[in-house]
């Protein structure tokens, strides 16, 4: 059964930064694709960043240059850095994963196999 929880969230004013983590368990492999997508009521979800087994990695272009997508293999955890944040990127962001180690294109557009909780960035 694979969990995820996500932290880090919080208000932060515009330029600000925040790190978001997520610690993940169950998960039958070691490596394996993993990623954010963020929620914003009345806006189509987004898919933001996502990490392959191979540690490629893939960038919505709304973020590209201010978030960076990291992941610690042996503590099971995945971070998003963020940077020089909008209000736009104001959302619930949600911390998720694939079984597999290669990452879907469906994953661009914030749709995946697990997914966490969320936590909540708000930029002012």
């Amino acid at each position: 059964h694979v969990q995820l929880v996500e932290s880090g969230g919080g208000s932060v004013q515009t330029g600000g930064s925040l790190r978001l983590s997520c610690a993940v368990s169950g998960h039958p492999y070691r490596t394996y694709c993993a990623g954010w997508f963020r929620d914003t009521p009345g806006r189509e979800r987004e898919g933001v960043a996502n990490i392959d087994e191979d540690g490629r990695t893939w960038y919505a272009d709304s973020v590209k240059g201010r978030f960076t997508i990291s992941k610690d293999n042996a503590k099971n955890t995945l971070y998003l850095e963020m940077n020089a944040l909008k209000p736009e990127d104001t959302a619930m962001y949600y911390c998720a994963a694939e079984s597999g180690g290669y990452c879907p294109s469906r994953s661009h557009k914030g749709h995946w196999g697990y997914s966490g909780q969320g936590t909540q960035v708000t930029v002012s």
